[in-house]
């Protein structure tokens, strides 16, 4: 059965709301002071579970060397799995190594990969959203969970709906990719009608860490480095 709040409970939980937004604004004020000074990053997303030995791992190791030798920073959401795999690439390469660390129940923690002061710690999702999308300059997807795919559809959203400045989108492995993205052509877009045609163009699918790079090379030879909003 439903409890009942009582009026003095209900007050209480709207003075709580609103204090919330001073630890909000306090977690935007930190993440905008901290990565507006890093300097052009590509944030690489993936599933925090996968292990050294898996070859996602050691191909988001590679690209992440390769993106630093490119002259790009790499952000992370800074825990274990491809997240590591990321900052490790970008560490090993010499290169800026950024992790946007949140409080988790299970899996979550910082990796040893990450430069000692561009680890950052969230309470929020959607504030540490902010700062992947703000400061990136393009997304490297690789096979990942639920967390992986908010990532990916908050960044198409954004695009798709002019929120923000378009960026390379890249998701590596395309047989892990290659079911979703067939469901959205032929049911969302096909049968459903719920997106527009070119929408699928925002996306790019590879399955090597030269093709990932060249995506991004290419993409900024045309268009100038800049914030996404």
């Amino acid at each position: 059965m439903r409890k009942e709040v009582g009026e003095k409970g209900w007050n209480d939980l709207k003075t709580n709301d609103s204090w919330a937004t001073f630890k909000i604004l306090s977690e935007f004020v930190m993440g905008f002071e901290r990565m507006s000074r890093i300097g052009p990053c590509v944030s690489i997303f993936g599933s925090a579970r996968l292990k050294s030995d898996n070859e996602y791992y050691q191909l988001a190791t590679e690209i992440a060397g390769k993106i630093v030798n490119n002259g790009y920073g790499v952000i992370t959401g800074g825990g274990p799995g491809v997240m590591e795999a990321g900052n490790k690439g970008a560490h090993l390469a010499g290169g800026t190594s950024v992790g946007l660390n949140i409080a988790l129940p299970f899996e979550q923690h910082d990796n040893p990969y990450i430069d000692s002061d561009k680890s950052l710690d969230f309470d929020y999702f959607f504030a540490r959203k902010v700062m992947f999308v703000k400061y990136s300059q393009g997304f490297i997807v690789m096979p990942g969970g639920f967390g992986t795919l908010d990532e990916l559809f908050e960044a198409i959203t954004l695009i798709q709906t002019n929120k923000i400045a378009k960026f390379p989108i890249i998701l590596v492995g395309t047989k892990f990719w290659n079911g979703l993205l067939d469901w959205i052509k032929t049911t969302l877009e096909q049968q459903f009608h719920t997106i527009s045609p070119g929408d699928m163009d925002l996306i790019h699918v590879v399955d090597t860490s030269d093709e990932a790079v060249a995506i991004i090379n290419d993409f900024y030879a045309k268009y100038s480095l800049s914030p996404n909003f």
